[in-house]
């Protein structure tokens, strides 16, 4: 199949859905936040980088029982101290960029907040996989102290939203777009969660323009200050205070996996994603494992008939 067609061959979208507070670090921080999140360098929204997710699905795998290691080492590629030929990766996995960002809200605790832009570049994802685009348009919010929500929201009071310290004015005039809203809020809640909970995100559901989320992004991370303790003295110890961000609980991040040809195996690409890349997966990512922070859903869209469910 033609490269320039932007078609990554067999391909699945993959979310990952944070169910606590997330931290994948960039380093050293130049400001009062020691620890900073990975984040674009043209958007400045959070991502978690390609190499991160692999390297815990590899991990995640690998330590299944009666785990499968020549498929794993297929997909994966091998380990550096593996006495065999080296080779890459079949799979390539793009950085998870970011799709719902949960923000505190005065009315409905907090908001699934994304934007048109945000929105937009997810359907380009899914078409370049052949993934039928699951709603029929992006909703524009007209204003900047705009904001567009589903009709029975829980977020709304007197037509205004409150998110941080920003207050937003409920565009409630076109029909289409509200449509379009309530479309994309079905879609999600459909992928995201059972009917148990689909309202959990439905009534939450929120689009503000490009620059709110802007501010978001940079405003609504959690930053969680930790120490160290002495052994001997049992105080803190020496410069042993940091400031941490983390991405909180409930965001929603996603990037494309696709294999467009297998080193070492006969196994197909599509093989290899229905093994490792169908069913939805609970594991372990970025720091602070052992306080509970890091555990993360993976779930994929896409399949045999590219239908987007």
């Amino acid at each position: 199949m033609s490269k320039n067609r932007l078609n990554y061959g067999d391909a699945r979208l993959y979310l990952i859905h944070a169910l606590t507070s997330l931290h994948v670090g960039s380093g050293r921080g130049t400001g009062f936040i020691d620890l900073p999140i990975m984040r674009e360098k043209t958007t400045g929204w959070p991502i978690i980088p390609g190499s991160s997710v692999k390297g815990v699905w590899l991990d995640y795998y690998s330590a299944m029982p009666g785990a499968d290691n020549s498929k794993i080492r297929v997909a994966f590629g091998r380990e550096e101290n593996d006495p065999e030929d080296e080779h890459a990766s079949s799979l390539a996995i793009t950085d998870a960029r970011i799709i719902l960002l949960p923000v505190r809200s005065f009315y409905g605790t907090f908001a699934y907040a994304t934007s048109p832009l945000a929105l937009t570049r997810l359907v380009r994802d899914l078409e370049a996989s052949g993934i039928a685009a699951p709603v029929d348009g992006v909703p524009e919010v007209n204003n900047e102290d705009g904001v567009l929500v589903t009709e029975d929201s829980v977020l709304k009071e007197r037509g205004l939203v409150f998110f941080e310290d920003l207050d937003l004015t409920v565009e409630q005039e076109d029909k289409e777009q509200i449509k379009l809203v309530e479309e994309w809020a079905d879609y999600f809640s459909r992928i995201l969660f059972d009917k148990r909970y689909a309202d959990l995100l439905k009534r939450r559901f929120a689009v503000v323009p490009d620059s709110t989320f802007d501010f978001l992004s940079q405003q609504g991370t959690e930053i969680n200050a930790l120490i160290r303790i002495d052994s001997e003295t049992k105080v803190v110890a020496r410069n042993a205070l940091w400031n941490e961000e983390y991405l909180p609980a409930e965001t929603v991040l996603g990037g494309i996996v696709w294999g467009d040809q297998v080193y070492g195996s006969n196994l197909t690409p599509n093989d290899l994603l229905n093994e490792f890349c169908s069913n939805s997966i609970i594991c372990q990512m970025g720091g602070k494992k052992t306080i509970g922070k890091g555990l993360v859903r993976c779930l994929f869209v896409g399949g045999e008939n590219k239908d987007g469910d």
